[in-house]
């Protein structure tokens, strides 16, 4: 079977969508998004697929798409709809799938269940972390839970670098990370492919669990 992919983040708006397609173009996967919440005209979904080159990547429905940019279990109550995990079905496809969270992994989705019950234990997750003042602590907070659950583990550094808050990630975790992605003035087909490129061989090692705990 070929690996999934779950891709979340630490908080909101760190990259997990750049960080999405550009797994999804490294390895020619699939992407998945269970549940979009706002901007449906615009959604992850069709942001990716602005930034997909390759021909050989499928798009997936989401199986939730919620009107208001909002946590899902309140944006939920809006729509007059109850998000039922059970009803968020993995697609059919034998291809390498992505599949992008939202928010972080306790982003409620009603009042029992949060993003992490969507996760299943053979994913292959991918912890997008961004500096800010605060990150680290939810890095910590992210990758530990993770861990303590039996997850594979692996982490994206997003936005300017620094060394500090990167460092002692790494070593506190002691995960594997794929690399970093740079603040880059705009994000095109073209940015993506660089990217994929640079972190197409420590996607492959990280699914085969061999991938040591270094930058690229």
């Amino acid at each position: 079977m070929k690996p999934r992919y779950f891709v979340t983040g630490i908080s909101t708006e760190v990259g997990k969508t750049i960080t999405s397609a550009i797994i999804a173009e490294a390895l020619e996967a699939d992407y998945w998004k269970p549940i979009q919440s706002g901007d449906l005209d615009n959604s992850d979904t069709h942001k990716v697929k602005a930034l997909i080159s390759n021909t050989q990547t499928k798009f997936h429905p989401n199986s939730y798409a919620l009107k208001v940019p909002i946590s899902p279990h309140a944006a939920a109550v809006i729509d007059s709809i109850h998000i039922d995990i059970d009803k968020i079905k993995l697609p059919e496809t034998a291809n390498t799938l992505v599949i992008e969270g939202a928010g972080g992994l306790l982003v409620p989705l009603n009042e029992q269940n949060t993003i992490m019950d969507i996760i299943a234990p053979d994913y292959k997750i991918i912890v997008v972390s961004r500096h800010y003042l605060g990150s680290i602590n939810h890095t910590l907070l992210t990758v530990n839970l993770l861990k303590q659950q039996g997850f594979d583990v692996a982490i994206i550094f997003s936005g300017k670098e620094h060394p500090t808050t990167e460092q002692i990630i790494q070593k506190m975790t002691n995960v594997p990370v794929i690399g970093r992605i740079d603040e880059e003035k705009e994000f095109t087909q073209e940015t993506i492919r660089k990217y994929a490129k640079k972190f197409a061989k420590n996607l492959t090692e990280f699914s085969k669990d061999i991938l040591s705990n270094k930058v690229s």
